[in-house]
C-alpha cells in the first residue's frame, strides 16, 4: 500500500536502504577526496577546493531539472523509478575512476578531478532527487512521514558508518611503510572499487523493493509533449513557484547555511583527527562511527520527538546542538582541559561527545525531511501542481552544497592558516591552532543563522491537516473553484 494507506516495514526498508548510497558518496567525498587529492598526490589545497567546487554550478542546473524532468515524466513505471534504475551504473562507473587518476600533475589532476566528481555528484543526481520526491509521496501522513524520513536517515547514516569504519580497518591500516594508512596512495583504488559495487547493490534494491508502491504513487496531469523547450519553461516557472513559497524559502536558507558549514567541518574532518588530535589509523577507525551511532540511536526516537516537541523546535534544537558539539571539543583543547593527545581518556571521551551530537543533530535531519514533504502538500494547494522533485532538488543541493562549497571553504582556510601540503608534511603549533578555531568555533557558530531563518517556518500540524482535508475535497470534485478556505491557508 502507500499514499491514503499504511506501509508496509519491507516498503519502508527497500526505500531506506537506496539511502545508503547517498551516504556513502557523501561520506567518501566529504571525508577523503580534499585529503586524498591535496594530502596523498599533493595537489595545492586550493585547486582541490576549486575542481571540487565546479560541481556546485553544475548542481545548481541538474538538481532542480531531475526534479522537474521526474515530476512530469509518465512510464509504465511511475515517475521517479526510471530515473533511479538508470543512475546506478554511471555512478558506480564514475565514483570509481574519481579515486583513480590515471594522470600526474597538478593541471592533469585538476581536469580528472572537475571532470570525475562531476559525472559522479550528476549520477547520484538522476538516483537521489526522484528517490527524496519518492518518500514524499509514498504516504500523506503527517507523522508516517517522519517515520519515512527516519528510515531514509537510519540507512544514511549504515552508509556512512560503513564506508568509515571499512575504509579505515581494511583499507587505511596501518603498515610499515604508511603508519597513517590514509597517506598511502595504493590504498584508494580498491576502497572505491568496493564502494561503487555497493552503491549499485543499495540503489537496486530500493528501486526493485519499492516497485510495488508504483500504483499507488500520483500520477502527472500535464499532458503538454516533452521537448527541451517545455522542460526549461517549465523548470524556471517550477524553481520560481517553489521559492515563493514562504515557508519553503526560509526552512532552504537556514539548512542552505548548515549545510555549508557541515561541509567545511567534514572536509577537515581527517585533517583534525590526523594532525589535531594525533590519532592512529586504529583510533580514527574507532572514532569514526561515533557520530553516526548517534544518528542512528538519535534517529529510532525521532517520530516520538518530533510528535512531541513539533517539527520546527526538533530542526531547530538539531542545528544548535550540532554547533555546540562541534564547538565544545575544540574550545576544552584550546583551555588545556582535555586530555593530551595519546592519553588513553581522550579517544573515549571523543567518542562520547560524537555519540551525544549525533544523536541530538538526528532530530533536525529528520524534521527537515518531514518538513519539505508537508511544504510539498501546501504548494499543491496553491499552485495545483505536485512538485516533490522540485522541492527534493532544492533539498538536494542544499546537502551537495556541504561538499562543494564546503571543499572551497576548507581549501580557502587551509591556504589562509598556511598549512603545509604532501605526505611529509608537519604542521606547526600555530596551524594546529588556527586549524582547530577553523573546523570549531569559527565555522559552527554559523548555526544561529540556520535557526534564525527556521523561526520563520510557520506552517503547523493543523493548517497541514486542513491542507489535506481541502486537496482531498479538490480532487473530489476536479472543476471545483479554488474556495476562500483554501486561500486563507496560503
Amino acid at each position: 500500500m502507500g499514499v491514503n494507506g499504511p506501509l508496509s516495514v519491507n516498503t519502508k526498508v527497500a526505500y531506506g536502504i537506496g539511502q545508503a548510497a547517498e551516504g556513502m558518496k557523501n561520506t567518501a567525498m566529504s571525508t577523503f577526496l580534499m585529503f586524498y587529492y591535496n594530502q596523498v598526490l599533493g595537489m595545492p589545497a586550493g585547486w582541490v577546493a576549486l575542481a571540487i567546487g565546479t560541481a556546485v554550478i553544475v548542481d545548481a542546473i541538474t538538481d532542480p531539472l531531475a526534479g522537474s524532468i521526474s515530476d512530469y515524466w509518465r512510464s509504465s513505471w511511475g515517475r521517479r523509478h526510471p530515473f533511479m534504475l538508470a543512475s546506478a551504473i554511471p555512478l558506480a562507473i564514475s565514483f570509481f575512476f574519481l579515486f583513480f587518476p590515471m594522470v600526474e600533475g597538478n593541471v592533469a589532476l585538476f581536469i580528472w578531478l572537475v571532470v570525475f566528481a562531476n559525472l559522479t555528484r550528476t549520477a547520484m543526481t538522476l538516483y537521489h532527487v526522484p528517490h527524496l520526491a519518492l518518500g514524499a509521496e509514498i504516504s500523506n501522513d503527517f507523522d508516517e512521514r517522519s517515520a519515512i524520513v527516519a528510515y531514509r536517515m537510519f540507512f544514511t547514516t549504515v552508509g556512512g558508518i560503513s564506508v568509515s569504519v571499512i575504509g579505515f580497518t581494511f583499507f587505511f591500516r596501518s603498515t610499515d611503510e604508511f603508519t597513517r594508512g590514509q597517506l598511502n596512495p595504493d590504498a584508494y583504488p580498491p576502497f572505491a572499487i568496493f564502494f561503487a559495487v555497493m552503491m549499485a547493490i543499495t540503489i537496486l534494491w530500493s528501486v526493485f523493493g519499492t516497485r510495488s508502491v508504483i500504483l499507488f504513487l500520483p500520477q502527472p496531469t500535464d499532458t503538454t509533449r516533452m521537448t527541451l523547450l517545455t522542460v526549461l519553461r517549465r523548470l524556471v516557472d517550477d524553481v520560481r513557484t517553489a521559492l515563493s513559497n514562504r515557508s519553503f524559502a526560509w526552512l532552504f536558507s537556514g539548512v542552505l547555511v548548515i549545510y555549508v558549514m557541515v561541509g567545511v567541518d567534514t572536509a577537515l574532518n581527517l585533517y583534525m583527527n590526523t594532525y589535531f588530535w594525533g590519532l592512529t589509523s586504529t583510533q580514527i577507525a574507532f572514532l569514526a562511527p561515533a557520530y553516526a551511532i548517534g544518528l542512528l540511536a538519535g534517529s529510532i526516537a525521532s517520530p516520538w520527538i518530533i510528535r512531541t516537541i513539533g517539527k520546527r523546535t526538533a530542526v531547530m534544537f538539531g542545528t544548535m546542538s550540532w554547533g555546540g558539539w562541534q564547538i565544545i571539543p575544540v574550545a576544552l583543547r584550546l583551555m588545556d582541559v582535555l586530555p593530551e593527545n595519546g592519553d588513553a581518556l581522550l579517544v573515549p571521551i571523543l567518542f562520547a561527545m560524537r555519540v551525544i551530537q549525533g544523536a541530538c543533530t538526528v532530530q533536525a535531519n529528520v524534521a527537515f525531511g518531514s518538513m519539505v514533504a508537508d511544504i510539498a502538500d501546501e504548494n499543491e494547494l496553491q499552485s495545483g501542481k505536485r512538485q516533490e522533485g522540485v522541492f527534493f532538488a532544492a533539498s538536494s543541493f542544499s546537502n551537495k552544497c556541504a561538499s562543494g562549497f564546503g571543499n572551497i571553504g576548507a581549501g580557502v582556510g587551509l591556504w589562509a592558516i598556511g598549512w603545509p601540503e604532501g605526505k611529509d608534511a608537519i604542521p606547526s603549533a600555530a596551524n594546529l591552532f588556527d586549524l582547530g578555531v577553523l573546523y570549531g568555533p569559527l565555522v559552527a557558530g554559523c548555526a544561529v543563522i540556520s535557526v534564525w531563518c527556521y523561526s520563520h517556518h510557520r506552517l503547523t500540524r493543523e493548517q497541514h491537516q486542513r491542507i489535506l482535508e481541502e486537496l482531498e475535497a479538490r480532487r473530489n470534485a476536479p472543476n471545483r473553484a479554488h474556495s476562500p478556505e483554501s486561500n486563507a491557508l496560503t
